[in-house]
């Protein structure tokens, strides 16, 4: 089976690599776009290595061309980021002005990065094969994934949080991870762990009652709200939960996407050693734990018809009943060759339903300012968003972000 992964130059790439390595005898050609040729040329040979590192027969190759690397692939991963850490240093730093949180994914920022991403990843749906599955890392999973699936692509859309709060919570209870099952829903990057089953045996009350402390500073959200809660949410409830905090801890110091563009460039350097045939330690900080996990087991599902179970974002069709059909969740499903399939969700608590129906109204309005531009859909989408909500800030929000990327907005021009 051909793979293609588009953002193929990422210096996470490896991480991706590696697990394809380890865990996809089934892939028999890997091909990795990027148009950045340089930056691909290193981390293509050093992916390569990889691969024979651990005996994978496998082809892996890689190209700056757009139809050769999709020809014939069975599954596009998509992983890009438009505009770069440039992009996303932008992305964190223009909404602190408007006292907003600056994050590439969540509020304004992530809205940002929609706007750039979203046109660009379905130019290459349109020109995969027909019948390729499309899985979507890139951020905003949600928002990316809903214009994909409003344009009759076969995608699902992935995030790491989940299969991490499976992993963290197998190591704690000292048990398998394929044992452990989640009760994970919401929105994309807008989650709670409300169940840990092992064995049909719900464990979450033991992990809250026992290790509260040590989640709570895991997802930087205080312990007397996880009590509150009764259950886990993701780390990026911070942003909702601690607004205030997180944005008087962002000003003046530097931020993330700083951080990882000294990352990257160190990363960089290590991968075009041509003895270096493992990851690197570094890579670890790069983020995106237990992606390469979580992808090769959806892939494997999506193409093998194995019934897997994963957590991903899908079309809610139902399943959350005070939504449209037509949005986009993330819950666990069970996935085969149709696609995935939410469980059975029991009804969530008010707290959380307004929440995720506003978020989740929010991002239908990134969709059409995505696909459709224009500075009213923008601001529009900015003034529904629960951390704008103002008039005033969602007008000044749109005109920084229109100004900040100017350059990646073909409406604009």
């Amino acid at each position: 089976m051909k793979i293609a992964v588009v953002g193929g130059g990422s210096t996470y790439t490896p991480e991706l690599i590696d697990g394809f390595a380890r865990l996809a005898p089934f892939a028999s050609e890997i091909v990795l776009l990027d148009p950045a040729q340089e930056r691909l040329d290193v981390v293509g040979a050093f992916a390569r290595r990889l691969m024979a590192a651990h005996g994978h027969p496998g082809k892996l190759r890689w190209t700056s061309d757009v139809d050769d690397a999709l020809a014939g692939a069975a599954t596009v991963v998509i992983q890009l980021r438009v505009g770069g850490q440039a992009a996303r240093i932008s992305d964190e730093t223009f909404p602190l002005a408007c006292d907003c949180v600056g994050q590439e994914t969540t509020g304004a920022g992530g809205l940002a990065k929609a706007l750039r991403t979203v046109p660009v990843v379905l130019d290459i749906a349109r020109r995969a094969d027909p019948g390729a599955w499309i899985v979507n890392f890139t951020n905003p999973v949600g928002i990316v994934t809903r214009a994909l699936l409003d344009h009759g692509y076969k995608a699902a859309g992935l995030c790491n949080v989940a299969i991490g709060f499976q992993r963290r919570f197998a190591a704690t209870l000292g048990t398998d991870p394929a044992s452990v099952v989640l009760d994970h829903v919401g929105l994309n990057h807008l989650t709670w762990e409300r169940a840990v089953y092992v064995d049909g045996v719900d464990r979450l009350p033991e992990l809250l009652s026992s290790h509260i402390s040590d989640i709570s500073a895991e997802v930087q959200i205080p312990s007397d709200v996880l009590a509150s809660l009764g259950n886990v949410p993701s780390y990026y409830l911070r942003y909702f939960y601690c607004h205030d905090l997180v944005v008087a801890e962002e000003r003046g110091q530097p931020t993330r996407g700083a951080k990882v563009s000294e990352i990257e460039t160190e990363l960089l350097k290590m991968y075009a050693d041509p003895t270096l045939t493992v990851k690197p330690e570094l890579l670890g900080q790069r983020g995106g734990a237990f992606y390469s996990e979580a992808a090769v087991g959806l892939i494997a599902s999506l193409q093998h018809d194995d019934g897997g179970i994963h957590a991903v974002n899908v079309r809610n069709d139902g399943t959350m009943p005070f939504l449209p059909d037509d949005a986009v969740i993330e819950v666990t499903c069970r996935v085969g060759a149709a696609g995935a399939t939410p469980l059975p969700v029991t009804p969530l608590a008010p707290h959380h339903r307004g929440l995720v129906g506003a978020v989740s109204a929010y991002e239908e309005l990134a969709v059409e300012a995505a696909v459709h531009g224009g500075r009213d859909r923008v601001y529009q989408a900015l003034l529904a968003h629960p951390l704008v909500g103002q008039h005033a800030q969602a007008t000044r929000l749109t005109d920084d972000l229109l100004a900040a990327n100017r350059d990646h907005l073909a409406w604009l021009s």
